[in-house]
C-alpha cells in the first residue's frame, strides 16, 4: 500500500499487483473521489426509487408507458445527437471480459465493435478490475500482447474492432476502494478510471470514450448518468458531447422509457440493444410475487413469442424515429471444434436470428465469439450491403401497447424436469465459475455471463413460490425437489471435471449459493450482490 499516495478519505484496500500504481494514481483516485462525492447520493436514491416500484408492482401496479413524459414521446422533432464515424457500422459486435488474451481475439476477430466488459462477464475480482485497465490502456496504445503457457504469442492485427467499455450497473459498489469510509460506486469506478486515463488518447486517434451503459431501469437512472458524463468532460476540459454510449434495454421497467432514455442521454447516445437475456431475468424478477406471470422452462421463451418481439420492435422504431441506432441481441453459440453436426445445427439457428433481426431493422447485433463473427457478418452485409445501418427503416406500422409488452403468454410452454434440472446444473457451473475469477464460461457449447444464473435461479424461486407452478407431469416444484435434485447435478458436474478437480475447485460452495438464492423465503436482486462477499 505505500507505494501509493491516496488522496484525503481514499482508502484501497486491494492488493497491489505490479503496474496498478500506473492506474491507481493520485490524480485518477482525486477524480473518482470527486465523482463518487456528488453523484453518489443520487445514485443510492434512486436505488431506493427500484424498492418502492418493486413495492408497487407487488401490490397490483402495473407498469405502463409514463403520462409525465407523454410530451418527450409525442415531440416528432427532437434527435439524438451527432454519432462519430467510427461509430456508424455496427453491424457485428463481439462482447467478452476485460481479460487480456481475449481483449486480443475479439479485437482481432472482424468485428466492427468489442466491448470491453466490467460487468456481466467479468467477475469482478480485484485483480480482474484493475488489471482489465491496464488491458484497455494497453489496448489503446497498441502495446497489448500475450504469451500463452504454450508458448504461443497473441497481437494485434492493423485493423481491430472499435472500443466500447461497459461498466459496472448502478445497484454494484468496489468494496476495495473506500471513498469517506464508504464502497465507492463500482460505476463510477469503472468509467471514472477509463475515462480518466483514455479519454484524450482515445479522441487523438480519431475515435473517443465510447461506453455500453447497463442495467437501467428509469429515465432518471439515464439521467444520472448524463449528468457524470458532463462533469467528467468539464473535469477535463474535454468537449461536452465526446463521450457517446449504447443503453442496454434490459430490463422490463426500461422498455417503457426508451424514448425517454434516448432523450436523457441524447447529446451522449448512440443507440439501444436489445439486451434479451437480461431482460428475461427482468421480467421473471419483477413479477416473481405476481402467479399470473409465470414463465415456462427458459428455453420455451424464445425472441419470436409474442411479449419479446413487441419489445424488440419498439425498440427499433423507437431507435430510428430519434436517429439512433438499433442493435441485436446476443448469439451466445461457442462454435465446436469436434462435432460438424452441432455447428451445422446451431448455426442454422443463429442465422435464422439474425435474419430476422436484419430484417426488423436491427442495424447491427451482438456475438460472443470470434468464429461466429464471419457468419453473422454474411447476414447483416447481405441485408444492408454498403450502408452502415438501415435507420432510414422507421418502422411506423409498428403498434406496441403497454398490454403487449406485458402479454407474458409463451404458446406451448411448459415446466419440464428438464428445465428444472438444467437450471440447476447450469447455475451451479456458472456460479463457480465466477467465484474462480471467470464471468465469461463456455458451458455446454455456449458462451455464459451471469445473466444466465441469474435466469436459472430466478425461475426456480418463482416456481417454488407459485402453487400453480407444476411439472408438465403434474408435479409440483418445491424446495424438496430441488435439493433432492441437485445431488444428482452435482454428480453429473463431478463425472464432467473428475473426482480431483472436482474437489480442487469450489462447487460445494457454488451449490449452497444458489440454493440460498433459489430456496430462500426473500428474493435477492442480483446474484452479484450475494456473492460478491467470496471475492477478493
Amino acid at each position: 500500500m505505500s507505494k501509493l499516495q491516496l488522496p484525503a478519505g481514499v482508502e484501497v484496500k486491494g492488493k497491489l499487483h505490479e503496474q496498478f500504481e500506473d492506474i491507481l494514481t493520485p490524480d485518477a483516485l482525486t477524480f473518482i473521489a470527486k465523482l463518487q462525492r456528488e453523484f453518489n447520493p443520487r445514485r443510492l436514491e434512486l436505488l431506493r426509487k427500484r424498492i418502492e416500484r418493486q413495492r408497487e408492482i407487488d401490490a397490483g401496479k402495473l407498469p405502463d408507458f409514463l403520462p409525465e413524459t407523454r410530451q418527450v414521446r409525442e415531440d416528432p422533432h427532437w434527435r439524438v445527437g451527432s454519432i462519430p464515424a467510427d461509430l456508424q457500422n455496427r453491424h457485428v459486435e463481439i462482447t467478452g471480459p476485460v481479460e487480456r488474451k481475449m481483449m486480443i481475439n475479439a479485437l482481432n476477430s472482424g468485428a466492427t465493435v468489442f466491448m470491453a466488459d466490467f460487468e456481466d462477464a467479468n467477475s469482478p475480482t480485484w485483480y480482474n478490475v484493475i488489471q482489465g485497465h491496464l488491458n484497455l490502456r494497453d489496448a489503446i496504445d497498441r502495446t497489448i500482447t500475450f504469451a500463452s503457457p504454450e508458448g504461443k504469442r497473441y497481437d494485434l492485427n492493423p485493423k481491430v474492432a472499435v472500443l466500447m467499455v461497459r461498466p459496472r450497473g448502478w445497484h454494484l459498489e468496489e468494496k476495495h476502494v473506500l471513498i469517506d469510509g464508504e464502497p465507492v460506486s463500482g460505476s463510477l469506478l469503472d468509467f471514472g478510471l477509463y475515462f480518466f486515463h483514455n479519454a484524450k488518447k482515445l479522441l487523438g486517434k480519431g475515435s473517443g470514450p465510447y461506453f455500453y451503459l447497463p442495467k437501467l431501469e428509469s429515465h432518471l437512472e439515464a439521467r444520472l448518468w448524463n449528468e457524470v458524463f458532463n462533469r467528467a468532460q468539464d473535469a477535463l476540459d474535454i468537449p461536452r458531447g465526446s463521450i457517446k454510449v449504447t443503453v442496454l434495454v434490459e430490463t422490463i421497467l426500461a422498455a417503457f422509457e426508451m424514448e425517454e432514455i434516448l432523450y436523457e442521454l441524447r447529446d451522449h447516445i448512440a443507440g439501444l440493444n436489445a439486451g434479451r437475456w437480461d431482460y428475461m431475468f427482468s421480467i421473471i424478477k419483477k413479477f416473481r410475487n405476481r402467479p399470473d406471470f409465470l414463465l415456462p422452462d427458459r428455453a420455451r421463451v424464445t425472441m419470436t413469442v409474442p411479449f419479446m418481439r413487441a419489445y424488440t420492435e419498439l425498440l427499433v422504431k423507437t431507435c430510428h424515429r430519434r436517429g439512433a441506432h438499433a442493435i441485436g441481441g446476443m448469439a451466445a453459440f461457442i462454435p465446436s471444434r469436434k462435432d460438424a453436426e452441432v455447428n451445422r445445427v446451431a448455426l442454422e439457428k443463429v442465422r435464422e436470428d439474425k435474419v430476422r433481426e436484419s430484417g426488423d431493422g436491427f442495424d447491427g447485433t451482438w456475438v460472443a465469439h470470434p468464429d461466429l463473427v464471419p457468419h453473422v457478418k454474411e447476414v447483416f452485409d447481405g441485408i444492408l450491403g454498403d450502408k452502415p445501418h438501415q435507420k432510414e427503416r422507421l418502422r411506423e406500422e409498428v403498434r406496441v401497447s403497454a398490454k403487449d409488452l406485458l402479454n407474458f403468454q409463451v404458446p406451448g410452454g411448459q415446466i419440464t424436469e428438464a428445465g428444472l434440472r438444467l437450471n440447476i446444473n447450469v447455475g451451479i457451473l456458472y456460479i463457480e465459475s465466477w467465484l474462480q475469477g471467470n464471468g465469461a464460461a463456455a458451458l455446454y457449447n455456449l458462451m455464459e455471463d451471469t445473466a444466465t444464473a441469474e435466469i436459472s435461479r430466478a425461475q426456480i424461486w418463482q416456481w417454488i413460490n407459485h402453487p400453480s407452478a407444476a411439472l408438465e407431469d403434474g408435479r409440483k416444484v418445491s424446495a424438496a425437489m430441488y435439493r433432492a435434485m441437485v445431488p444428482e447435478e452435482l454428480e453429473k458436474i463431478k463425472g464432467l471435471f473428475g473426482e480431483k478437480l472436482y474437489q480442487a475447485r469450489k462447487f460445494e460452495l457454488a451449490a449452497k449459493i444458489m440454493e440460498d438464492l433459489s430456496c430462500s423465503k426473500d428474493f435477492t436482486d442480483f446474484l452479484t450482490l450475494a456473492a460478491y462477499q467470496y471475492l477478493e
